[in-house]
């Protein structure tokens, strides 16, 4: 007992770093797409959205496939296979001197992640324990959000040198990451030995409510992209220099060491998981139909802040949720399938939010993308809060 109580302490160290390694490799060069090629090369903002529309399509879209390889084969190998794709996708981005060049590479990298993703997430799932989970998970977003400041100042940085170093940037990161991931993981299996790929794949295809609950969170993903896309864009403008990127996810970074395990343990004793969920996509919701009323970088700043609470609110209990349909036939499946919802929301909030932006330039509306992603919050408030009170009627009823 002692000796398994060991490999998941050292399991989730090794995890810890894994993750540090990635995020910091993904923020060195996705803040940056859009200002570099929105706002230094003058390309229109609906097609860079689009371009990271087809990145969230090609990761997300096809982690069910990934997730199901994971089951049959193990984590290692298809952790190691997909850092390396990301790495070519980077590769590729440094020399993008067109959209069709950026379409390339975000698929690439997202094929990379769609493979990497699902058997990391799986492996979460492995190696805690269902009442550790919850703050598990807030660790890692603390850690995450170092990272991503880590990230943006380096990939800050090197924009001022050149783009082209951005990329090259990204993909040593991710080169570093294959590289650690080869020599340290172990070869874990994060499924039950024998479960063939399209098996793994029925067992959450099957579970309906799981299926309901990943396509409404597809309106969550609409919101959380805009980190990605809208914000980035918003906070230089206001302030006039792309520094303000990395103030930007320094002040995330605060946030969350600041805020996130002591919310996450006051939510586990008061609040259930899906309170939990309902809370933070409200807050976000709020924070975006503020967005559209204040102006100047200090009440930017503000509200978004508050649209980092929201989420640091949301994010474990998201993740918690979904972990906890996970069987073990099938971890790294559910994990995978649990993705769609951000390839669905991913693709709608970047080409929308992207055409939302140049329309509201066009029209003097300035505040157009703001309302109409507080209306998506609303219809996804009050979807979610339908499916936890169906399941929850169903619950008393079966007692």
């Amino acid at each position: 007992m002692a000796g398994t109580s060991d490999a998941r302490r050292r399991g989730k160290r090794f995890i810890m770093i894994d993750n540090l390694l990635v995020v910091v490799g993904f923020y060195v060069v996705f803040p940056i797409i859009g200002l570099h090629f929105i706002d230094r090369l003058g390309w229109a903002a609906a097609a860079v959205g689009l371009a990271l529309g087809l990145r969230q399509v090609s990761q997300q879209g096809l982690g069910l496939l990934g997730g199901s390889l994971s089951d049959r084969f193990g984590a290692k190998p298809l952790i190691v296979g997909g850092l390396l794709l990301r790495a070519a996708g980077f590769g590729v981005l440094a020399y993008a001197s067109s959209p069709a060049h950026l379409f390339v590479s975000c698929i690439l990298s997202g094929l990379g992640g769609s493979l990497f993703e699902p058997a990391r997430g799986a492996l979460v799932v492995k190696l805690t324990r269902p009442a550790e989970r919850n703050r598990f998970y807030a660790l890692l977003m603390m850690l995450e959000s170092a990272a991503a400041v880590l990230g943006a100042l380096l990939g800050t940085f090197l924009l001022g040198l050149d783009f082209y170093w951005v990329a090259m940037g990204g993909c040593a990161v991710f080169v570093l990451a294959a590289l650690v991931n080869a020599l340290a993981l172990p070869a874990y299996r994060v499924a039950v030995p024998g479960t063939a790929a399209l098996a793994a794949i029925r067992v959450p295809l099957g579970d309906k409510p799981f299926l309901t609950l990943v396509l409404t969170l597809s309106g969550y993903y609409v919101l959380q992209v805009q980190l990605m896309l809208l914000l980035p864009v918003l906070v230089t403008h206001v302030t006039g220099t792309t520094q303000s990127v990395a103030w930007m996810y320094s002040m995330d970074a605060l946030l969350a060491v600041l805020l996130l395990y002591p919310m996450a343990r006051l939510g586990e004793r008061y609040l259930s998981e899906e309170s939990r969920l309902l809370l933070g996509i409200g807050v976000m919701t709020a924070s975006l139909a503020a967005m559209a009323l204040v102006s100047g970088a200090a009440g930017v700043f503000g509200v978004m802040a508050l649209f980092y609470v929201g989420g640091l609110i949301a994010e474990p209990a998201r993740e918690a949720i979904v972990a906890r349909h996970a069987t073990a036939r099938a971890r790294a499946s559910y994990i995978g399938l649990s993705r769609i919802g951000l390839a669905l929301g991913g693709l709608i909030g970047y080409v929308a939010g992207g055409y939302l932006l140049d329309a509201g330039r066009a029209l003097g509306l300035p505040g157009l993308p703001w309302m109409v992603l507080c209306a998506v919050g609303c219809l996804t408030l009050a979807a979610l809060a339908h499916q936890f009170f169906r399941a929850a009627s169903w619950q008393r009823a079966r007692a």
